[in-house]
């Protein structure tokens, strides 16, 4: 467990503390999570923290801890837990390969399950409102997660692979084509440039969002492509301000 202060900063007000946890799912094994929340007492909006390939590591862990310091209960899960629980992957070529291989083992139905756990836990954690927040592969599944679950809102940073069928989450049919029954605001942040979410994809799913009717709003950032929250730091703090409007708006 750890304790950062950071009441300097008067748009991150809050002291965080951090640690490990397990979820329980089903009947199952425990699922690992990363958890920060503010130290201040009160009850605090849970927001999901969607992984990208390479599992919980240092830079997801990063974004949780932000959430926390602006006053979410901010959980991420281990969405590898049930085949290969504790990964995390170096962000290189290698660390890549292996996460795409564990990616094809995921099924639409134990994420689902899994997303479901954490929300749950969230609530017991005394968190009313639950929104999700998910970075590529994790903004994929935080839009699959939105047509499930009751959602405040949703933040989809880059999400890849929404109206095609090329990962197993995306199958039988793709994630973008369920039936958009989602209630709550949902965020939309891509890189112009991006090479998993090409011109052509988002173009395709700003017309299926707006067609569906969803409460949206899609953010093209200029000149960057995919990752730009982690590389590029001006994008970052103009998405960071998006996502902090948005999930106060939702939670409070």
């Amino acid at each position: 467990m750890n304790v950062r202060n950071t009441n300097v900063d008067r748009t991150r007000p809050y002291a965080v503390r951090a640690e490990h946890i397990d979820v329980p799912v089903g009947d199952g094994p425990p699922m690992g999570a990363y958890v920060a929340r503010p130290t201040a007492p009160g009850q605090f909006p849970g927001v999901l923290v969607g992984m990208e390939l390479f599992g919980v590591d240092a830079a997801v862990r990063d974004v949780c801890d932000r959430l926390a310091e602006l006053g979410f209960v901010a959980l991420a899960p281990d969405f590898h837990h049930q085949t290969a629980p504790g990964s995390e992957l170096p962000r290189d070529a290698a660390g890549r390969e292996r996460g795409f291989e564990l990616l094809g083992l995921m099924t639409r139905a134990t994420v689902l399950s899994d997303v479901g756990a954490a929300i749950d836990h969230l609530h017991q954690a005394d968190s009313e409102s639950v929104s999700m927040v998910g970075l590529s592969l994790g903004g994929h599944i935080a839009y699959l997660s939105a047509t499930e679950f009751a959602l405040a809102a949703t933040v989809v940073f880059y999400g890849g692979w929404l109206p095609t069928t090329d990962i197993p989450i995306g199958c039988p049919e793709p994630t973008l084509s369920l039936p958009p029954e989602i209630t709550g605001r949902l965020l939309f942040l891509v890189g112009e440039e991006d090479h998993v979410v090409p011109p052509a994809e988002q173009r395709e799913i700003a017309d299926a969002l707006r067609v569906a009717g969803i409460r949206h709003e899609m953010v093209v950032h200029p000149g960057v492509g995919h990752g730009f929250l982690h590389t590029d730091p001006t994008t970052s703090a103009d998405a960071w301000r998006r996502v902090h409007a948005l999930l106060t708006s939702a939670g409070h």
